[in-house]
């Protein structure tokens, strides 16, 4: 994380916190919830959540009903940032912009755009997020 803020000349104040690293595919409810504690626990009202794509949604599901006095954007990279030609320094730059704006929520920034944690899904056929309705 402070090499890709670094890359992308990130001059906001930002305190990184490093939770269990492991594909969203192996995540289970415990881990969730240990998001949702340390979202609610931090002092912050603006959080990036960086998070693997593929059950970023349900993560969004766990947050969005519990967090209303902040703000706090999911984001992650459909190509991932180690490979090279990532998406995951624009979406990290996004995040960080919306959760400056954004009224007190749960979204999901993904490729310029951002949703509410509950109008969103992952098109997996077309590799992006789009809303539900």
């Amino acid at each position: 994380m402070p090499e890709m803020l670094r890359l992308g000349r990130c001059r906001l104040p930002v305190e990184v916190k490093t939770l269990p690293m492991l594909d969203s595919l192996f995540m289970k409810p415990a881990h969730r919830r240990r998001i949702l504690r340390e979202c609610l626990n931090a002092p912050e009202q603006h959080i990036v959540v960086t998070h693997g794509t593929d059950t970023m949604v349900e993560t969004a599901q766990v947050l969005g009903p519990r967090i209303k006095d902040k703000t706090v954007i999911l984001t992650g990279a459909m190509v991932p940032y180690k490979f090279g030609s990532s998406d995951g320094l624009f979406n990290l730059g996004s995040a960080l912009s919306f959760a400056q704006c954004l009224p007190p929520g749960v979204y999901i920034a993904m490729n310029g755009r951002c949703f509410p944690w509950d109008n969103v899904r992952k098109n997996r056929r077309k590799g992006e997020f789009e809303f539900l309705r």
